[in-house]
């Protein structure tokens, strides 16, 4: 690979994406509305690199008792990414932030460095 082609490729930085759900009534039942949407837009994240890890947060009653329907109450991500604006376009580009799943005031997107090997 010649010095150019080395220039050409993009420095990739890892960030998390913490998105609590709103608390309003209704809103899980819009999440589950939305879900297969969601999935089917991450899973193309995935795909290209850039999602590298991504799941549901739960109630820990959800764990507790073992319920065969969780409570969900938002998600996490960990992305990579040349910069912080590519990752904020993804979550608000996200079915569950147009929708108003997600709570846009509570929001986290931050980089962070690695202190252990991704999946």
């Amino acid at each position: 690979m010649t010095s150019k082609e080395t220039a050409d490729i993009p420095t990739l930085h890892n960030f998390i994406l913490y998105a609590p759900d709103r608390t309003e009534e209704g809103t899980f039942e819009k999440r589950l509305t939305v879900r297969s949407k969601h999935l089917e837009n991450i899973s193309a994240l995935i795909g290209k690199g850039v999602v590298k890890v991504g799941g549901v947060m739960l109630t820990p009653e959800s764990i507790e008792a073992a319920t065969s329907s969780p409570k969900m109450t938002g998600s996490v991500l960990i992305l990579q990414a040349e910069n912080i604006d590519i990752v904020k376009k993804i979550a608000e580009t996200d079915i569950y932030y147009t929708t108003g799943v997600w709570d846009p005031q509570m929001l986290v997107i931050a980089p962070f460095i690695l202190a252990t090997p991704l999946p």
